[in-house]
């Protein structure tokens, strides 16, 4: 109960024995209390000090409490007036600051619907507006190149004041981010402060969606420097938002196992692999797909062949139909495509004698 008033264990003990003693002397307080005098002595010039004990004729008098600390309770109390009003002050400034920033924002543009940021300044500038003004929430897709350091700090702050807010913040990651470290120190830290964080193993385009009202989209995909456009009509979020959903139900959840499943299945990833490969792309097409280096892909094709005893892309793509790792695709003539046991030799579906990997995961 004394801690506030400094006053540790051994300083109210001597209080208390004066108390019990009124007009005790040090020698008294020495032998009555077993600790060291030096200790004594500071407890008593701490009493002293705080007007608790008054020297009188050699000996030492407890004062009233209310009465002997009225100057120090008044004390406190104005040093507490003055830090609420310079709070207020504070406050206040903060607040004609934020109507300041918010009248130097560019006015909506004419063109309903939507409006250009064309600088990444300008984007962020943007995002801080619409995430203070959220009620619901916000979800992001996120591609490895739009997860660049120095925009995870800028977000942060972002979805932190969101949560303590209470509303949603929904993130999706390419499942390479499990070789970016400081994207998935921040992906670990929104799924542990009670964001919603999972992986893909591929995404179309960066997104930011904001109370399901409002949506940042990138100008050039390609480059996430070049800015962004904000769109609001009820058109646009609408297929937004599905897509976002769509891409939640096939989700992995941030770090989560694969709960032991068997060794020659492929893992979302794999299969993501095997469908861009029967779509044409390249190597390098698919390793950007991925957000993975060109190595870490080409490695990653060369065991599913492996894995699939295949020489060549269109011979992986008919093991993998059979095994049924893919399912053929219903727009070739509605029909699955046989497999290569079954397809006659001179197929008009690619080279003679392969299959055309037309196929869907």
């Amino acid at each position: 109960m004394s801690q506030p008033l400094g006053l540790d264990d051994l300083t109210h003990a001597v209080y208390r024995f004066a108390l019990g003693r009124p007009g005790c002397s040090p020698e008294d307080l020495f032998s009555g209390l077993g600790a060291p005098r030096d200790d004594i002595r500071r407890s008593v010039d701490r009493l002293l000090e705080l007007s608790l004990l008054r020297p009188l004729g050699g000996t030492l008098v407890p004062a009233k409490p209310s009465l002997a600390l009225r100057t120090l309770l008044q004390q406190r109390q104005a040093e507490i007036m003055s830090k609420q009003q310079e709070f207020a002050d504070i406050k206040d400034a903060v607040e004609q600051l934020a109507e300041e920033y918010e009248v130097a924002q560019p006015s909506t543009s004419s063109h309903s619907g939507w409006e250009r940021l064309e600088s990444q300044a300008a984007v962020l500038a943007r995002m801080e507006r619409l995430a203070g003004r959220a009620t619901v929430g916000c979800m992001s897709l996120l591609p490895a190149e739009t997860v660049e350091e120095e925009a995870l700090l800028a977000r942060r702050p972002l979805d932190q004041h969101m949560l303590e807010r209470g509303l949603s913040v929904w993130n999706i990651h390419l499942e390479s981010v499990y070789n970016d470290r400081a994207a998935l120190g921040y992906a670990r830290w929104l799924a542990r402060d009670g964001g919603r964080v999972g992986t893909v193993p591929t995404l179309p385009m960066w997104l930011v969606v904001y109370d399901r009202t409002t949506a940042l989209v990138p100008i050039d995909p390609r480059n996430p420097a070049a800015g962004a456009v904000q769109v609001s009509g009820a058109g646009f979020l609408a297929g937004l938002v599905a897509l976002f959903e769509r891409l939640c139900e096939t989700m992995r959840p941030l770090d989560s196992l694969c709960g032991g499943a068997a060794q020659d299945r492929p893992t979302p990833m794999e299969k993501e692999i095997l469908r861009l490969m029967s779509q044409g792309l390249t190597d390098d097409a698919v390793r950007k797909k991925l957000g993975v280096g060109l190595r870490t892909a080409r490695r990653m094709i060369a065991d599913l062949m492996e894995r699939l005893d295949a020489r060549s892309r269109f011979e992986a793509g008919a093991n993998a139909v059979d095994r049924g790792w893919l399912r053929p695709c219903a727009c070739a003539d509605d029909r699955p495509l046989p497999s290569r046991e079954t397809q006659p030799s001179g197929s008009a579906t690619g080279t003679a004698g392969s299959p055309r990997i037309v196929s869907r995961v």
